[in-house]
C-alpha cells in the first residue's frame, strides 16, 4: 500500500489461518541507501475474537464469506537524502515519522476467488511518534553517523485513514502459478490515494483464495512480483498534517508527483506454522525534485495453534 508502505494483507502474504502473529521490518539499509522511506516496523495480530472489537462495525464484512480480523501497530520513518546537515534542505524530502494503530478485516470468497480488505487507521504524525529517538538509537547501535535535522520534521497532527482493497484471481495454474488483479484506495488525514496493478506468484504455492483459512501443505516456497500504479491526492509525510499547518518545511502541492509507480518482488517460504519472507521494493519519485527510491525487508510469522 503506497504511502502506508507496509502491505501486510496482500494475497501473496496470506497465512492460511485465522489466528497468527507476524512481524514486519523494512529498511532502506537492505538496498544500501539511507534516505526517504528509511524504516518501517509493523506487528500484526489476527484472531477471530477481534471481530467483537468496537471498530469492527466500520469494516466491510459478510456473514456468508470467510473472514479474518486483525489489529496492527505500525511505525514509519522518513528522512531527506542527507543526515549530516542540521539545516533545512530545501527541495529535499522533509523529516517525518508516524505511529499508527490499525484494525482490519479480510473478506474472502473462495468460489469466485476474490477478496476485499478494509482497514481503519488512527495515530499521530510528528515528534510524538518518536522517529528521531528511534533512528538515533539504531545509528548508535550500529556505530553509524548520528542523524541531524530532525528538529525540522513535520509537526504533530492526527492521523485518521480508511482503506479498501479488492483482489481477484485472473489466471490460475494448479499450485504453481497465479495472477491476480488489484485495485484499491484510501481516504483520510494522512493519505488520499488510489492504486491498481497485478500480482504474479510462481513456485510451490497455495492458492490464497482457496486456502484462505486452512492448508494441508507443510512446505511452500514461491516468488512474487507486483507492479502498481498509484494516483496521489494528498500525503501528509510530504505536505504536512491536515490540521496543523505550522511545520517548518513541507513539499508544496504543486510539486507532488500525482502518478507514482511502485514495484514489489520477494521470496516466501512457509514451513509448517512458520512464515518467512524477504522482499525488495522500488518507487519512482514522489515529488518534483525527488529521486527514485528502493528499500527491502523481512517478515516472520507464526500461526497460533488452538489447544485441543
Amino acid at each position: 500500500m503506497y504511502g502506508q508502505k507496509i502491505d501486510h494483507t496482500a494475497s501473496y502474504r496470506t497465512i492460511s489461518s485465522d489466528r497468527y502473529i507476524r512481524i514486519h521490518y523494512e529498511n532502506d539499509y537492505f538496498s544500501t541507501t539511507d534516505f526517504y522511506y528509511t524504516q518501517g516496523i509493523n506487528v500484526e495480530f489476527v484472531h477471530r475474537a477481534i471481530s467483537r472489537f468496537p471498530l469492527s462495525s466500520l469494516l466491510l464484512r459478510r456473514t456468508q464469506k470467510q473472514m479474518k480480523f486483525g489489529v496492527a501497530s505500525e511505525h514509519l520513518g522518513y528522512t531527506p537524502t542527507s543526515l549530516t546537515h542540521p539545516e533545512i534542505l530545501v527541495g529535499d524530502r522533509p523529516f517525518a515519522a508516524t505511529l499508527l494503530l490499525k484494525q482490519f478485516a479480510v473478506m474472502n470468497d473462495s468460489s469466485r476467488q476474490y477478496r476485499v480488505v478494509s482497514s481503519v487507521s488512527a495515530g499521530i504524525i510528528g515528534p510524538w511518534a518518536g522517529g528521531k529517538q528511534l533512528q538515533t538509537s539504531i545509528h548508535r547501535l550500529i556505530n553509524d553517523k548520528i542523524p541531524k535535522g530532525w528538529e525540522h520534521q513535520i509537526h504533530n497532527d492526527i492521523v485518521l485513514n480508511y482503506q479498501v482493497d479488492f483482489e481477484k484471481a485472473l489466471i490460475t495454474s494448479g499450485k504453481y502459478f497465479l495472477m491476480n488483479g488489484k485495485v484499491g484506495g484510501r481516504v483520510g488525514t494522512f493519505s488520499d490515494k488510489m492504486h491498481a496493478g497485478i500480482t504474479v506468484m510462481s513456485g510451490l504455492l497455495d492458492n490464497p483464495f482457496k486456502n484462505f483459512l486452512t492448508s494441508k501443505n507443510n512446505f511452500r516456497i514461491y516468488v512474487y512480483a507486483e507492479p502498481l500504479m498509484n494516483v496521489v491526492g494528498y500525503d501528509a509525510s510530504l505536505q504536512g498534517g491536515l490540521f496543523n499547518r505550522t511545520s517548518p518545511y513541507i513539499i508544496s502541492s504543486r510539486d507532488i508527483a500525482r502518478l507514482v509507480f511502485q514495484y514489489n518482488a520477494g521470496l516466501v517460504i512457509k514451513v509448517r506454522s512458520t512464515y518467512m519472507e524477504y522482499f525488495q521494493s522500488y518507487l519512482t519519485k514522489e515529488f518534483e525534485l525527488g529521486k527514485p527510491h528502493q528499500w527491502g525487508g523481512i517478515r516472520l510469522g507464526w500461526m497460533i495453534i488452538p489447544k485441543k
